[in-house]
């Protein structure tokens, strides 16, 4: 598993290659960074400012900074990547708020005292950032899985998706659902057997993308980095798996 981990490009890799001066890696790597972490960015900014449009500016604000290379010095020896985009998306967002105040008491002088940041700043807790990290990790695995079977034929995602949607159901019962979506017919065993296939290939991706996100992706520092992330239990089969094979 440690080989395997080692591998794995991590998104401070990706920082400093999207402000290395070689132009066609600075463009690729800065676009594969706003792709990837514009949903979190974004979910954060509005959960502080209760505002689409706001949060908007803020994630556009981010992207400039972002292709501008003010983020080219961040040092990852520092803390784990979302720590820093969760400091950094922070002082975006307290940024937004002293400059909308400026604006107001510019253009009503003559009205009551203009509320202070701190009394409208809603500072999002740790929490609603942990959940919008989650959240856009999942969406990228799902995503991943989707790609897996167009690219194998393999229905995973289509079989664990339907028992996301259908948890009680029975396997026949599954299978009658998994047959309509794929529009052809799966008896109970095969998608009893895709089931467990596909849950193994979820558990690899997850565990793939959030060794993505550290600065030295070893496996006990993936492991603690999925119980803080509450994704642990969707990876203990493939943790173990790994661990038993010494899979690369």
């Amino acid at each position: 598993m440690d080989d395997r981990l080692s591998q794995i490009d991590t998104l401070w890799s990706m920082v400093q290659h999207a402000h290395r001066k070689d132009a066609t890696l600075h463009l690729n790597a800065q676009q594969e960074m706003l792709d990837r972490y514009g949903g979190a960015v974004q979910r954060y900014a509005l959960a502080a400012l209760r505002d689409e449009d706001a949060a908007n500016e803020v994630f556009q604000e981010f992207a400039l900074k972002f292709v501008r290379g003010d983020y080219g010095k961040a040092d990852p020896t520092k803390g784990r990547f979302r720590s820093f985009l969760k400091t950094s998306l922070y002082h975006l967002i307290i940024d937004y708020q002293r400059k909308r105040v400026k604006q107001q008491k510019q253009a009503a002088p003559l009205m009551a005292d203009t509320p202070d940041v701190a009394e409208s700043y809603h500072a999002p807790t740790d929490e609603e950032f942990l959940n919008s990290w989650r959240a856009d990790l999942l969406s990228r695995v799902w995503q991943q899985l989707e790609k897996v079977e167009i690219t194998t034929g393999k229905p995973y995602h289509t079989v664990l998706r339907m028992r996301v949607e259908h948890p009680d159901v029975r396997s026949p019962e599954l299978a009658e659902i998994v047959s309509k979506v794929l529009n052809k017919p799966m008896k109970a065993g095969a998608v009893r057997t895709s089931l467990h296939r596909a849950r193994e290939q979820f558990g690899d991706l997850l565990i793939d993308e959030v060794a993505h996100s550290l600065s030295e992706a070893t496996p006990e520092a993936v492991e603690q980095e999925l119980i803080e992330l509450d994704l642990w239990q969707y990876c203990k089969p493939a943790l173990e798996r790994r661990e038993e094979s010494g899979e690369e």
